[in-house]
Parts: C-alpha cells; structure tokens; sequence
C-alpha cells in the first residue's frame, strides 16, 4: 500500500466468521474509524459491523443443509402436505442448549408444577451412530414435526407438527431464523439484542410475534392463547412472515444486497487496490474441484448458470452526513 499503510489497514475487507462480535462500538468515538469488518450478525447497541450473509444460503454440509433455494422448496412442499389448521395449538422448540442460559430458561415453559405454558421443548439428543443428526439447533428449530427428506435422512426424530415455532438465540443470532419463517407458522421470536440481514427487516405483530426474553414462559402462554382464540389473525401472521423471506430473502435480492454493499463500501476507498505480483485467482471450478462429497455437491448445486435479465434494485438517495459511516452502523 506504499504511503497509504493506514488505508490500506482501514479499507481491506475483513471476514470474521465467530458468533460474537470483536469491534466495540465504545472504543471508536467516530464509526468511521472503526476497521471494516463484514460478520453475519452484530449486536446492535454495542457492536460495529458491516453485515453480510451467512454461508447457509449456499448450503451447510456438515449439516446436510441444502442451498437456500433448494431448502426451500422442500418446506414449500412440506407446507402444502401438512396444512396449518391441521398442526397442534402449542409452540414448538428443540435444540442444543449447551451453555446458553436463555435456552436454559426456555426449558422451564414447558408442564411444569401444574403450569401449562402451551409449549413443547426438547433439548437436542447427540447420536454417536449418526454425525448427521448432530445438527445444529437451527436444524431441529426446523422442523417441528416437518417430515423434509433431507433431515429423515439424517436420522432425526420427527414429532407432530405445532402451529407456532419459537425462534431463540444461541451464542449469538441462530441461522435458523430463515427457516423457521418459511414454514408458514407464526413465528415466537424471543427478543434479542443480536441483529442480521433479515431480522433488521422484519416488523413485529405483522411477520412475527415479540417474546419477552425476560419473562418468556408468561409471554408465550398469552401469545399462543390469544392466537388459538384468533386463528385467522395467528394464520395470517405466519403466511406473512413466510412469504417475506420467500420473497424479499430471493438469491435475486440477496445479490443485489451484496452488489451494492460491496460498490458503496467501495466508494469509500482513499486508495487504489491492485493485484499482489503473487496472488493467485480462485475461480468457481478451482474451488469445486478441490472439494469432495456433499461439498462439492452443493457448491455446484448453488452456482448460478445464467446472467440476470434485468437491472438490480436502485438505492434511494443517503444523506450526505450518513456516507462515511451509514454500512457500518
């Protein structure tokens, strides 16, 4: 970077792949100064960062989670053959509550001491015979009761579908988030100080209900009361939820998010990159074919084969104050 070393420290792309958030927003006075780091969640009043999708939209091999568009079909399918009215009036939830104290506290809703709390948990079971089915807790958030082919093959046990999936945080945002929407239930989010691309977006009492993470087993009680004497309102809200990231979570839009997060970041360059002498291009068969197995399966399952034809979305204008710091705040 010759004369511009602190340029080239400030605007190099970094990827931090951990759940927890490294950049404190109360070591920088200024965001700007903050380095650039692109993560998948942040917590949104103590945390900067540049958010960015996680690598489950491309499938997750170790767990044998197919692409998001691929998946996707396969709850869409699911919803159709198991309608909502036809799944039980509870709120569902199984997971890994390893050492995650809200999980914990979850727990407790279920019948307990004659409290009836209109809710079904169940902490994840590892299986030694089968490393598929030691999914993650997104994983088994999914299903709830949904027979997908691809988690039947991993050897999961399958219950009963419920009218209402809870989503919960785990050491930070849970990749469940997307799928547990898709499965056109009314979704419990327990309130969370994590935040990423889609939970940004979404509006309370329209796409999903609000938990109080402090009172959880009282909350879901009167959250699922209220929408078993309201079914029609409890079923609307679950298609809205599901038809929102069906829609607005498209691999279209996820692309133009991308596109344009990367060219504004851009713009801000005080520098102009090039190519170290040594650098060595990666391509999408270089890196498919050094894969094996399910990896390489879903790399190829997820490229895409055609070039778009037409325009991404436009940005609407941004206020000249907010340029030099609006993507990371």
């Amino acid at each position: 970077c010759g004369n511009h070393a602190r340029d080239c420290f400030l605007h190099v792309y970094w990827w931090h792949c951990d759940d927890r958030s490294q950049v404190r927003a109360t070591d920088y006075r200024v965001p700007s100064d903050a380095p650039p780091v692109f993560r998948y969640c942040k917590e949104t009043r103590f945390a900067l960062g540049i958010l960015f999708p996680d690598w489950s939209f491309w499938g997750w091999p170790e767990m044998n989670i197919r692409p998001w568009p691929q998946m996707l079909e396969e709850v869409t399918r699911e919803n159709e053959r198991v309608r909502w009215l036809e799944r039980q009036p509870y709120a569902y939830w199984k997971g890994k509550p390893n050492i995650y104290r809200i999980r914990h506290q979850l727990l407790r809703c279920n019948i307990s001491n004659g409290h009836e709390w209109n809710a079904h948990l169940f902490s994840q079971v590892l299986r030694e015979e089968k490393p598929s089915a030691t999914a993650f807790s997104f994983l088994l958030n999914l299903i709830g009761g949904v027979n997908l082919p691809s988690l039947t093959n991993a050897g999961l046990e399958l219950r009963p579908p419920k009218w209402y999936k809870i989503y919960i945080e785990g050491n930070s945002w849970s990749a469940s988030e997307k799928y547990i929407l898709a499965c056109n239930s009314p979704v419990l989010f327990v309130e969370t100080p994590f935040q990423d691309i889609l939970s940004r977006a979404l509006v309370v009492d329209k796409h999903y209900w609000h938990i109080n993470r402090d009172d959880m087993c009282r909350s879901i009680k009167a959250v699922v009361d209220w929408g078993n004497q309201h079914p029609e309102q409890a079923q609307l809200i679950g298609e809205q939820g599901s038809r929102f990231v069906k829609e607005e979570m498209s691999m279209d839009h996820l692309y133009d998010y991308m596109l344009h997060l990367l060219t504004e970041y851009a713009k801000l360059l005080r520098y102009k990159p090039t190519i170290p002498k040594d650098a060595v291009e990666i391509c999408s068969e270089s890196m498919a074919c050094a894969a094996n197995g399910r990896e390489q399966d879903f790399m190829i399952e997820s490229m895409e084969r055609y070039v778009s034809g037409f325009d991404p979305c436009k940005l609407p204008p941004r206020h000249p104050e907010k340029e030099s710091w609006g993507l990371l705040v």
